[in-house]
């Protein structure tokens, strides 16, 4: 099934992409971002690497596609309650995070971004700036229950979720975080409300 044309190419084949996407989100969690090679994604896939440089002009590109781009980010459903949003919006950050081909790849991943402008700006104008709304809709709705009096930056509490979360699975290396949605969210909501 061919999807989209290139600007002075053949048309492009769902098939390709999405056996690039796999392939790459599969050798993540195996053998990390810097093991990872175009070589060792067009072999896995069985496709030619000028079908990935036909797509991506770098790995860091290849890997921005195959994690980044696809997350379905949605606000959390409405409970009610402050707290029990924050802690389902915790749960989703940490689902993203702790998935294994992420998890493999964030740390060589974020050293990119720190050098890569341009793939930064894109990554904060996806992923982070719609994790953001996210948390600002939950702000948002509180505001309007009246569980809060006014709404705090929801950047400032989107980075409190994303840097615990990541500090938790990557610096601290731990794997036991089943409790930390509830016990982020009650550490937030008591600063939120003042409780």
């Amino acid at each position: 099934m061919r999807t989209s044309t290139q600007a002075g190419g053949r048309p492009r084949e769902s098939r390709v992409d999405h056996a690039i996407q796999t392939t790459v989100r599969e050798l993540l969690a195996e053998v990390g971002y810097a093991n990872l090679t175009m070589d060792l994604v067009a072999a896995r896939a069985g496709i030619g690497k000028a079908a990935i440089y036909r797509r991506h002009s770098s790995k860091a590109e290849m890997v921005f596609s195959a994690v980044v781009h696809g997350m379905d980010l949605q606000p959390v459903a409405d409970t009610g309650s402050l707290r029990t949003d924050l802690r389902d919006t915790v749960i989703d950050v940490l689902g993203r995070v702790a998935e294994p081909s992420v998890r493999a790849g964030t740390p060589t991943f974020l050293a990119e971004l720190a050098v890569n402008k341009e793939m930064s700006a894109r990554f904060q104008s996806t992923l982070v700036a719609r994790e953001t709304a996210c948390v600002e809709t939950v702000l948002d709705r509180a505001v309007a229950r009246g569980e809060i009096s006014h709404k705090p930056d929801p950047a400032v509490v989107h980075a409190t979720i994303l840097g615990t979360v990541t500090a938790w699975l990557h610096m601290l290396q731990r794997d036991d975080y089943a409790d930390l949605p509830d016990q982020l969210a009650d550490i937030l909501t008591n600063g939120l409300t003042g409780s």
